[in-house]
């Protein structure tokens, strides 16, 4: 008889236990789950301060406004053109067919990066390619290998990765961790994406940018040239890079 009363005792002490361990467990993970709700609303609400200032910048009328204004270069005397318009057809174009020794190695649609000569060639077959001028990484940022285009993007977004975003914080210059994809986005009208790396070929919004060595690593084309590559290039061609 003592043992029975000893369990019925016992039975509502530990249930009240695992009740009040259950209801702590449950306001922790609650409090967790507060607390990543609040550090995104933080990282959104900063994203949306900085796009603000951006775009204050950008109407303010200054030449160079801003950081990535200063960097990639905004007109302030840019006329107010649809976004389908804007940063296509008012770069010149600098495509042209060549006869080239070096396309016999290579499959047609094959895209090649010549970093020294600051040009970019599509095999069109029968010793022929189409050659552009492009803008490269600067010295410290130039990069060789080969690989795939994986995918195509108009008016594509741009997601800095996060060691550009920290190095240019440590030179006291803060860049968006996203910006939309339009007429003011470094990354131009069109881009190509080079899979295992973080590079592409892209656009620009700062034509005078071509021909030099200035990009972070990617391969840098006029608006209007690299619509037209955009155009000829398909998801999976083979592409080159050379030093």
């Amino acid at each position: 008889m003592a043992i029975l009363l000893a369990v019925a005792v016992a039975a509502p002490v530990m249930a009240s236990t695992t009740s009040r361990t259950s209801t702590e467990e449950q306001l922790v993970l609650k409090k967790k789950r507060m607390a990543v709700l609040k550090a995104e609303a933080r990282k959104k609400a900063a994203i949306a301060a900085r796009k603000k200032a951006y775009e204050r910048r950008r109407l303010s009328g200054r030449e160079c406004g801003g950081f990535l204004e200063c960097l990639f270069g905004t007109p302030r005397d840019r006329p107010r053109l649809s976004k389908r318009k804007r940063g296509v057809g008012r770069d010149r174009m600098t495509a042209e067919v060549v006869s080239w020794d070096e396309a016999g190695k290579y499959a047609p649609g094959s895209v090649i990066v010549r970093t020294p000569e600051r040009a970019l060639y599509y095999v069109m077959g029968d010793g022929q390619a189409r050659r552009y001028k492009v803008g490269v990484g600067r010295e410290g940022f130039q990069w060789s290998g080969n690989s795939r285009i994986v995918n195509k993007q108009e008016w594509p977004s741009w997601t800095p990765p996060q060691t550009m975003i920290e190095r240019e914080a440590a030179k006291g210059n803060i860049i968006p961790e996203f910006m939309e994809g339009g007429p003011e986005n470094p990354l131009g009208a069109r881009a190509l994406y080079i899979g295992g790396t973080i590079y592409r070929i892209h656009g620009t919004n700062n034509s005078a940018s071509i021909g030099g060595a200035v990009s972070s690593g990617c391969i840098r084309m006029m608006n209007s040239d690299v619509v037209d590559l955009y155009k000829l290039v398909r998801v999976g061609a083979r592409v080159y890079v050379y030093q």
